[in-house]
């Protein structure tokens, strides 16, 4: 049995400035940490209508930190909010410690969790953009070892009188345009892959919402159900931020008809600005869906809260009027609630419950399949390619011989309807 890796024990700090949100902030902020393979072993927190614009808490509480720091022998604080660069500063200066805020440590996890070419560029960006306003004099040995850049070579390449610190962001700079350029190769051998898709005129769902809502486990019910191969099923563990990666499958119903299904990466509260604009093209499988499927964790407590999280991000991301169901999953974590439950486009359900499933399906049907019609073909015999074409990707209604030829009752898509307009018979 493989050893469990042991955990960095760290501090957590809040400003409370009244929100009626900030429990919930700093729950998540923990989940954060635990997601990073930290502990909290301590959380210290102080009500302030703004942070102090140098050490982020009062004088007396950066005092109480320093001490704690000290007492617990920890060497690592996380804040649960983005601190400027001069916070970071004054901060480690007090309390003699690391400290990492609520971006950083989102990063750190993206970081650790990103698979794909695509997805490391991207946190890679992001990571890059978020470090340029936060360099400082003292961090020039750290990116010279990150950079590989040594300090006699850094002075060959100098201008006259830079500084060490202008020439540490013009190296991150430089970094940052040849990532840039990296990214966009990616992106280009992606934009194919969605384009061929799109050609192929199946329509796509995607599974949007919060981080850990269950995307993937309602994701790999779908494909044990409707997939051709069960080892294309998608990783799922119980852990924020567990995938980042987009996963695409073509899933085909009973009936012959055909969708793409994608997972993509699940939203948290305050997700750093420049990691939304980095996932921009991963969550273009999104953007450029039939219909999207909002995957709830409905027995937190604070599920509305994440609900609101999504559809913000959705905006920031540019998704907008394309129909939604929600799905309200985790129903089988609650006492005396009944599932699955339907009401409009509203699902109560549970992704390891098969009924929920052929629920949900049935309402992706609505919504993707209107571009359907009931036609009356009769095919030559010596066009048997159309007869297995059509048993292959339509919903065969009915088949008789006649002295003509095959005669077939089936429903297809518009545009097959006009592919095989010549065969048809009226009624």
């Amino acid at each position: 049995m493989p050893q469990e890796e042991t955990k960095t024990s760290v501090i957590t700090i809040g400003l409370d400035r009244g929100d009626t949100n900030f429990d919930y902030s700093m729950e998540e902020l923990n989940n954060l940490v635990l997601a990073n393979n930290m502990d909290s072993i301590e959380t210290i927190t102080q009500k302030l209508d703004r942070p102090d614009p140098a050490t982020y808490f009062g004088k007396g509480k950066i005092e109480l930190l320093g001490q704690t720091v000290q007492d617990l022998g920890v060497d690592t604080v996380i804040a649960n909010d983005e601190l400027s660069p001069s916070q970071i500063r004054n901060i480690e200066k007090n309390i003699n410690a690391r400290i990492i805020d609520r971006t950083g440590l989102i990063l750190e996890i993206f970081a650790n969790r990103a698979q794909s070419k695509e997805a490391k560029l991207q946190v890679e960006l992001a990571k890059l953009k978020y470090q340029l306003p936060r360099l400082h004099t003292s961090a020039s040995q750290r990116l010279d070892q990150q950079t590989g850049t040594s300090a006699g070579g850094g002075f060959t390449n100098r201008g006259s009188g830079e500084s060490q610190l202008e020439l540490n962001r013009r190296t991150l700079q430089n970094k940052i345009d040849h990532v840039k350029g990296e990214l966009k190769e990616a992106q280009k051998a992606n934009d194919t892959k969605r384009k061929q898709r799109d050609k192929n005129d199946i329509p796509t769902v995607a599974l949007v919402g919060y981080t850990n809502a269950g995307k993937s486990t309602v994701m790999n019910g779908m494909i044990q159900k409707f997939g051709m191969h069960e080892e294309k099923q998608v990783m799922v563990k119980d852990m924020l931020f567990a995938t980042l990666d987009t996963s695409v499958r073509q899933l085909t119903l009973p009936d012959q008809k055909k969708f793409l299904l994608s997972d993509t990466v699940g939203f948290v509260s305050q997700l750093p600005h420049n990691l939304v604009e980095a996932f921009k093209s991963t969550l273009a499988e999104a953007a450029n869906a039939d219909l999207l499927i909002q995957v709830v964790d409905y027995s937190d407590p604070d599920y509305k809260l994440m609900m609101q999280t999504t559809e913000e991000t959705l905006k920031e991301i540019g998704v907008t009027n394309i129909p939604m169901i929600i799905a309200f999953n985790k129903a089988d974590k609650l006492d005396n609630q009944p599932y699955p439950t339907r009401e409009g486009n509203d699902l109560i359900m549970s992704a390891l419950n098969s009924e929920s499933l052929d629920d949900l399906t049935a309402m992706i049907k609505d919504e993707i399949f209107d571009n359907y019609q009931v036609v009356k073909l009769l095919i030559p015999f010596d066009k048997g390619n159309i007869v297995a074409y059509l048993n292959d990707n339509t919903h065969v209604i009915s088949t008789d011989y006649t002295d003509a030829g095959t005669l077939i009752e089936a429903e297809v898509t518009n545009v097959d309807a006009d592919r095989f307009i010549d065969y048809q018979v009226s009624e």
